[in-house]
């Protein structure tokens, strides 16, 4: 057993049989089928203006008022419910063109505190794991 079998034995490198292979004569498994998170960041829209970015200020912001992953303790329907009411709260302050708070990132991080909680809940753990 190598060095790097018994430090990580958990993990494997899997293997489709297929390969693009490059000019170069570099090869890598195919990206079909696999999700695309490049593509969330849009072109020439300037970084701190991208909606993750703004997300990411807002998530930074609420470490410092709350806690650091404050959001992730959040493990019941009452709190699912006050995401969701705050997401949409959000929406509409969005729509109507309200300014005083970035509604868009805000709704953006209540949609993902949501959909996390509601996956915790599912499997019935408040831990995630």
């Amino acid at each position: 057993m190598t060095i790097v079998e018994r430090a990580l034995p958990q993990f494997e490198t899997k293997d489709s049989g297929k390969r693009d292979t490059y000019a170069s004569g570099m090869n890598r498994e195919p990206d079909t089928g696999r999700p695309r998170f490049d593509l969330l960041v849009p072109e020439n829209v300037p970084f701190d203006q991208q909606l993750l970015t703004r997300c990411a200020a807002l998530m930074e912001r609420g470490a410092l008022k709350y806690a650091e992953r404050n959001w992730e303790r959040a493990d019941s329907s009452e709190e699912l419910e006050r995401m969701k009411a705050s997401a949409f709260r959000h929406f509409m302050q969005w729509v109507a063109g309200e300014t005083d708070e970035d509604h868009a990132a805000a709704v953006l991080f209540n949609i993902l505190a949501t959909e996390t909680t509601a996956y915790k809940i599912k499997r019935g753990r408040a831990d995630g794991d």
